[in-house]
């Protein structure tokens, strides 16, 4: 009988230590930093400077807008799916619709292996003042 009892309890022991495991590493996944960090853009120049210094063209989601209204807009890059799904427009539309939406464009630069990266997310600038700002690099 005492036998079961060391056995019963290493198996709890190994329980809690594999709980303890996984319930670590999402807490650890969390308070890692990420290698590289969003930078909030919302000046015109320097959104379009990034832009097209990786290629991309202020684009539209074909069949969201109306009359007058452009719809969803998008960042267009070479070599990404959206040849049949965006629609090309020029930048005075694209900064119209950003500005009446009140939307920042969150980029990355650089990549984790120090690639230049075409990652961005556009979201709007309340969201994207609960990140931490960085200053446009030149």
């Amino acid at each position: 009988m005492p036998a079961k009892k060391a056995a019963s309890s290493k198996t709890r022991s190994s329980a809690k230590a594999s709980t303890k495991t996984s319930a670590r590493k999402p807490a650890a996944k969390r308070a890692s930093p990420a290698p590289q960090t969003g930078e909030r853009l919302i000046d015109h120049e320097a959104i379009r400077q990034w832009a097209e210094e990786r290629g991309g063209t202020p684009s539209c989601v074909r069949q969201t807008g109306g009359k007058g209204d452009v719809g969803m807009i998008r960042l267009d890059f070479p070599g990404y799916s959206g040849e049949e799904t965006l629609q090309p427009i020029d930048w005075a539309e694209w900064f119209d619709k950003f500005d009446e939406n009140n939307l920042a464009l969150i980029v990355q630069r650089k990549t984790a292996g120090g690639a230049q990266s075409s990652f961005n997310k556009l979201v709007k600038r309340t969201a994207a003042e609960r990140r931490p700002r960085t200053r446009a690099a030149g």
